[in-house]
């Protein structure tokens, strides 16, 4: 899905591109009304499915490991002082 913006927002908020970028969407930049770019995301959406299928499979390893004897109330005060 395109979205259009204008180089203003683009100037202003880029942010905003970065958010639709991320999200797999390319930006339509215009200039008075006249189409000047496109930018497209460097991540294909094929790619980022593969990091989060192996980031699960990383965590489902880690979950498989030994549990610390130490509660996590412990670990989080702890870490407070």
């Amino acid at each position: 899905m395109m979205k259009t913006i204008t180089l203003r927002t683009l100037l202003r908020e880029p942010r905003k591109v970065k958010g639709l970028t991320r999200a797999g969407n390319s930006v339509q930049v215009t200039d008075n009304g006249q189409p000047l770019w496109v930018i497209q995301p460097a991540v294909a959406k094929d790619d980022e499915k593969r990091r989060r299928r192996e980031l699960e499979e990383e965590l489902a390893h880690v979950l498989l490991g030994p549990r610390s004897k130490i509660p996590l109330s412990e670990i989080i005060l702890s870490s407070r002082r």
